[in-house]
């Protein structure tokens, strides 16, 4: 049985929950997020709080109470705190910068690597550290993702772009002879 799902999901201020049919709909100003059901699991607004209930005993609907919990509480943190990520650029000559919609990324390539910034992700430069934030907590992770896929950091000297928490084991290099 979900763990999960048992928890009701408090709702912060300033932000209002809805239920259309059968999906629950997330409003804070202007943004508007909604998750759609499907009619998996019974939805119940009480007050501020979020309640789940599973439609009968099986194992699918215990997995759908979980998961549409975790992400509608995904949502509400979004709209209320936002979700952010960040990556290092290592390397002589490596560098980053932001012009209008496009991340600009020199890469040791001989061309540089432009990324064009996604409608809801807001992307900021400082020296060699790139911030990613915005509502969505999927869309943050694939973006950040996909710029780290440009240039995955080496095991060998550590060049490339890795999260800022992300710890690179060191491989040895190449043994000197006898």
């Amino acid at each position: 049985m979900s763990r999960v799902g048992k928890q009701p999901v408090t709702i912060p201020a300033g932000i209002d929950v809805s239920i259309d049919g059968t999906a629950i709909v997330a409003k804070k100003g202007n943004l508007e997020k909604r998750l759609e059901t499907h009619g998996r699991v019974l939805v119940e607004v009480d007050g501020n709080e979020v309640k789940f209930n599973r439609i009968d005993e099986t194992k699918q609907s215990s997995a759908f109470w979980g998961t549409y919990r975790a992400l509608l509480n995904n949502i509400l943190i979004g709209l209320d705190k936002g979700f952010k990520k960040s990556l290092e650029v290592n390397g002589v000559g490596y560098r980053a910068q932001v012009s209008g919609k496009t991340l600009e990324m020199q890469l040791g390539f001989s061309h540089p690597v432009n990324f064009e910034i996604p409608e809801g992700i807001d992307i900021k430069v400082e020296k060699n550290i790139i911030h990613i934030s915005g509502t969505d907590k999927q869309q943050v992770g694939q973006v950040a993702a996909v710029i780290r896929g440009f240039r995955p950091p080496e095991p060998y000297k550590g060049k490339g772009i890795k999260y800022t928490d992300e710890v690179i084991i060191r491989k040895a290099g190449k043994a000197a002879g006898k």
